[in-house]
């Protein structure tokens, strides 16, 4: 288990453009950044399957930041692949074992490592038709910037767009002179149908309830374990992925 490990956070830390440790969700919610009940959410989602995006506008809003503590809710056993290229992504697309989260560092036309656009960026939405998850970011505020550069701009169809099961768009705020980041809306679908608005606003408290992703059963077990996780004192994302792991194989062997 702690080579699965050590290789899951490296290709997490390799999404690491601005120097520094990669922020783990304990750090991000001790910032203030994700609700507790927000985080067990996105645990429960993710924890089971579900692909997603963080986006922002601005650069160094923290989008990439918010992707690597997510990565680490991956389930076990599937491991994180960069998207470095049509090749790897047709390879995925070509085969269903062993299943994997692609992580596209940014969908933009910047020409850098793991970047995705056009053409590519199209195939690169097939990958959950073949069982595999997403994971990326971009720069947009809101859901329908998104769903503009996404649908529009690079010719992705809305049905493939749905597969994209979860979106976070951050927010900046400034508080006593220091900026933070706060997780301001959510959108989700189920894969099939459109997706809805599951936090209108920063201001709003989570209620699972609206949620089509993850039941009241699920949101509570996965809140137990992220409990556990912040009471362990695990705080780097080796730490957090370790609990994540033990937590998980301890729930399905119940």
């Amino acid at each position: 288990m702690r080579d699965d490990i050590q290789q899951h956070c490296a290709v997490i830390e390799a999404c690491n453009q601005r120097g520094g440790r990669m922020l783990s969700i304990v750090d991000l919610i001790e910032a203030g950044t994700f609700a507790p009940d927000l985080a067990a959410y996105a645990l429960a989602a993710i924890g089971k399957g579900a692909s997603f995006m963080v986006g922002a506008l601005p650069g160094g809003a923290g989008k990439t930041t918010v992707m690597g503590a997510l990565l680490n809710f991956v389930p076990a056993g599937i491991q994180p692949v960069a998207a470095d290229g049509l090749a790897t992504i047709e390879q995925g697309i070509a085969r269903r074992d062993p299943l994997a989260c692609y992580i596209c560092h940014e969908i933009g036309d910047g020409g850098y490592f793991a970047y995705l656009w056009g053409g590519v960026l199209r195939r690169y939405f097939e990958l959950p038709a073949a069982g595999h998850m997403l994971a990326t970011n971009l720069h947009a505020d809101t859901y329908e910037q998104a769903q503009r550069q996404v649908c529009r701009d690079n010719g992705v169809p809305e049905a493939a767009f749905q597969r994209m099961n979860l979106l976070f768009f951050l927010s900046l705020n400034r508080t006593g002179g220091v900026w933070g980041r706060r997780i301001a809306t959510v959108w989700e679908s189920d894969g099939k149908t459109p997706h809805r608005c599951v936090l209108p606003d920063a201001s709003a408290a989570f209620d699972v309830a609206t949620s089509r992703l993850v039941s009241l059963d699920e949101h509570r077990a996965a809140r137990t374990r992220l409990d556990r996780i912040l009471a362990s004192g695990a705080r780097s994302i080796q730490e957090v992925r370790r609990q994540v792991v033990t937590l998980y194989r301890g729930a399905i062997h119940q």
